[in-house]
Protein backbone atom coordinates (compact mmCIF):
# COMPACT_ATOMS: atom_id res chain seq x y z
CA UNK A 1 0.00 0.00 0.00
CA UNK A 2 1.42 3.56 -0.69
CA UNK A 3 2.69 5.67 2.17
CA UNK A 4 0.20 8.34 1.66
CA UNK A 5 -2.92 5.78 1.91
CA UNK A 6 -1.51 4.28 4.93
CA UNK A 7 -1.35 7.58 6.74
CA UNK A 8 -4.74 8.37 5.73
CA UNK A 9 -5.96 4.59 7.54
CA UNK A 10 -3.74 5.37 10.20
CA UNK A 11 -5.01 8.94 10.85
CA UNK A 12 -8.61 7.64 10.21
CA UNK A 13 -7.93 4.62 12.60
CA UNK A 14 -7.01 6.94 15.20
CA UNK A 15 -10.29 9.40 15.21
CA UNK A 16 -11.86 6.75 15.78
CA UNK A 17 -10.28 5.58 18.65
CA UNK A 18 -12.57 4.70 21.80
CA UNK A 19 -10.67 4.46 24.59
CA UNK A 20 -7.32 4.10 26.00
CA UNK A 21 -6.45 0.61 24.77
CA UNK A 22 -7.09 2.28 20.99
CA UNK A 23 -5.52 4.77 21.37
CA UNK A 24 -2.09 3.26 22.64
CA UNK A 25 -2.75 0.56 19.79
CA UNK A 26 -2.51 3.65 17.08
CA UNK A 27 0.17 4.89 18.75
CA UNK A 28 2.09 2.41 18.12
CA UNK A 29 1.13 1.71 14.96
CA UNK A 30 1.93 5.33 14.38
CA UNK A 31 5.60 4.89 15.32
CA UNK A 32 5.84 1.15 13.24
CA UNK A 33 4.74 3.51 10.01
CA UNK A 34 7.47 6.25 11.00
CA UNK A 35 9.83 3.37 11.14
CA UNK A 36 9.22 2.28 8.13
CA UNK A 37 8.66 4.83 5.95
CA UNK A 38 11.98 6.03 7.62
CA UNK A 39 13.89 2.83 6.16
CA UNK A 40 12.31 2.78 2.96
CA UNK A 41 13.65 6.50 2.80
CA UNK A 42 16.94 5.52 3.59
CA UNK A 43 17.36 3.03 1.61
CA UNK A 44 15.72 4.23 -1.84
CA UNK A 45 15.14 7.93 -1.16
CA UNK A 46 16.52 11.07 -1.85
CA UNK A 47 20.10 11.14 -1.08
CA UNK A 48 19.54 14.65 1.02
CA UNK A 49 16.89 12.92 3.24
CA UNK A 50 18.73 9.68 3.95
CA UNK A 51 20.75 10.77 7.40
CA UNK A 52 17.74 12.28 8.65
CA UNK A 53 15.88 8.81 7.64
CA UNK A 54 17.76 6.72 9.55
CA UNK A 55 17.24 8.38 12.52
CA UNK A 56 13.34 8.18 12.01
CA UNK A 57 13.26 4.73 11.24
CA UNK A 58 15.57 4.38 14.56
CA UNK A 59 13.17 6.37 16.46
CA UNK A 60 10.40 4.67 15.35
CA UNK A 61 12.12 1.11 16.15
CA UNK A 62 12.83 1.92 19.68
CA UNK A 63 9.42 3.72 20.57
CA UNK A 64 7.35 1.13 19.62
CA UNK A 65 8.54 -1.17 22.15
CA UNK A 66 7.81 1.36 25.06
CA UNK A 67 3.88 1.00 24.71
CA UNK A 68 2.34 -1.90 26.49
CA UNK A 69 -0.78 -3.08 24.10
CA UNK A 70 -1.01 -6.54 22.99
CA UNK A 71 -0.59 -5.43 19.07
CA UNK A 72 3.23 -4.03 19.94
CA UNK A 73 3.47 -7.44 21.79
CA UNK A 74 2.46 -9.72 18.84
CA UNK A 75 4.12 -7.15 16.15
CA UNK A 76 1.22 -6.38 14.22
CA UNK A 77 2.06 -4.01 12.31
CA UNK A 78 0.41 -1.89 9.44
CA UNK A 79 3.08 -0.72 8.31
CA UNK A 80 4.34 -3.79 7.05
CA UNK A 81 1.38 -3.47 4.12
CA UNK A 82 4.10 -0.59 2.91
CA UNK A 83 5.03 -0.82 -0.50
CA UNK A 84 5.05 1.96 -2.09
CA UNK A 85 6.34 5.82 -1.00
CA UNK A 86 5.84 7.85 -4.75
CA UNK A 87 5.83 11.34 -3.27
CA UNK A 88 8.05 12.08 -0.15
CA UNK A 89 7.06 15.22 0.25
CA UNK A 90 3.77 14.65 0.64
CA UNK A 91 4.14 11.20 2.63
CA UNK A 92 6.39 13.10 4.82
CA UNK A 93 3.84 15.60 5.48
CA UNK A 94 1.11 13.41 6.47
CA UNK A 95 3.43 11.64 8.89
CA UNK A 96 4.06 14.44 10.42
CA UNK A 97 0.74 15.32 10.84
CA UNK A 98 -0.34 11.93 12.44
CA UNK A 99 2.59 12.41 15.12
CA UNK A 100 1.09 15.42 16.02
CA UNK A 101 -2.10 13.70 16.35
CA UNK A 102 -1.16 10.94 18.27
CA UNK A 103 0.76 13.07 20.55
CA UNK A 104 -2.45 15.15 21.43
CA UNK A 105 -4.08 11.42 21.75
CA UNK A 106 -1.65 10.66 24.48
CA UNK A 107 -1.61 13.86 26.38
CA UNK A 108 -5.19 12.83 26.64
CA UNK A 109 -4.75 9.55 27.64
CA UNK A 110 -1.40 10.36 30.06
CA UNK A 111 -4.24 13.16 31.52
CA UNK A 112 -7.16 10.70 32.54
CA UNK A 113 -5.14 8.12 34.00
CA UNK A 114 -4.49 7.56 37.79
CA UNK A 115 -2.17 4.59 36.52
CA UNK A 116 1.83 5.43 37.07
CA UNK A 117 3.05 2.44 34.43
CA UNK A 118 0.26 3.81 31.99
CA UNK A 119 0.92 7.34 32.50
CA UNK A 120 5.26 6.82 31.93
CA UNK A 121 4.83 4.81 28.54
CA UNK A 122 2.47 8.08 27.46
CA UNK A 123 5.15 10.17 28.34
CA UNK A 124 7.62 7.81 26.55
CA UNK A 125 6.05 7.76 23.46
CA UNK A 126 4.84 11.61 23.41
CA UNK A 127 8.56 12.01 23.47
CA UNK A 128 9.01 9.76 20.78
CA UNK A 129 6.33 10.91 18.27
CA UNK A 130 8.14 14.61 19.15
CA UNK A 131 11.23 13.39 18.28
CA UNK A 132 9.83 11.66 15.12
CA UNK A 133 8.59 14.49 14.42
CA UNK A 134 11.42 17.01 14.08
CA UNK A 135 13.24 14.47 12.00
CA UNK A 136 10.03 14.70 9.54
CA UNK A 137 10.83 18.40 10.44
CA UNK A 138 14.10 18.14 9.20
CA UNK A 139 13.62 16.36 6.37
CA UNK A 140 10.73 18.35 4.79
CA UNK A 141 13.11 21.68 4.81
CA UNK A 142 15.94 19.18 3.18
CA UNK A 143 13.14 19.06 0.31
CA UNK A 144 12.73 22.84 0.37
CA UNK A 145 16.57 23.48 0.37
CA UNK A 146 16.62 21.05 -2.33
CA UNK A 147 13.97 22.92 -4.67
CA UNK A 148 14.90 26.41 -4.31
CA UNK A 149 18.68 24.91 -5.46
CA UNK A 150 17.42 23.33 -8.13
CA UNK A 151 15.46 26.66 -9.48
CA UNK A 152 18.20 28.76 -8.56
CA UNK A 153 20.17 26.72 -10.51
CA UNK A 154 17.41 26.64 -13.57
CA UNK A 155 17.13 30.36 -13.12
CA UNK A 156 21.21 30.87 -13.86
CA UNK A 157 20.82 29.27 -17.01
CA UNK A 158 18.36 31.09 -18.35
CA UNK A 159 20.20 33.94 -17.26
CA UNK A 160 23.23 31.99 -18.75
CA UNK A 161 21.61 31.81 -21.98
CA UNK A 162 19.70 34.54 -22.58
CA UNK A 163 16.56 35.20 -23.43
CA UNK A 164 15.90 32.73 -26.70
CA UNK A 165 17.96 29.78 -24.27
CA UNK A 166 21.25 27.72 -24.98
CA UNK A 167 21.01 28.52 -29.09
CA UNK A 168 20.03 31.99 -29.38
CA UNK A 169 17.28 33.10 -31.87
CA UNK A 170 16.23 30.40 -33.89
CA UNK A 171 16.86 31.27 -37.68
CA UNK A 172 14.73 30.28 -40.74
CA UNK A 173 16.71 28.97 -43.88
CA UNK A 174 16.08 31.61 -47.21
CA UNK A 175 13.50 30.63 -48.79
CA UNK A 176 10.97 29.52 -46.71
CA UNK A 177 8.70 32.45 -46.38
CA UNK A 178 7.51 34.40 -49.39
CA UNK A 179 10.35 37.15 -49.33
CA UNK A 180 13.10 34.46 -48.83
CA UNK A 181 11.79 32.30 -52.08
CA UNK A 182 12.31 36.07 -53.53
CA UNK A 183 15.42 36.74 -52.55
CA UNK A 184 16.82 33.08 -53.54
CA UNK A 185 15.48 33.59 -56.84
CA UNK A 186 16.90 37.21 -57.65
CA UNK A 187 20.45 34.97 -56.57
CA UNK A 188 19.65 32.63 -58.85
Amino acid sequence: MEAERLVGVSRRALAQSRGTPDIIAEAWQAQALAQAIGSRLAADGPKELRGEARGLSEIGGRSGGTLDHPAARAGVARAVQLSALADPRSALTGLCTLLGEVGMALVGVACETDDQGLYWQCMEAIDAADESMDRVHGMLRRLDERDREQQQDLERGRERDGPFGAYGPVARPTGTTAAGRGRARLRE
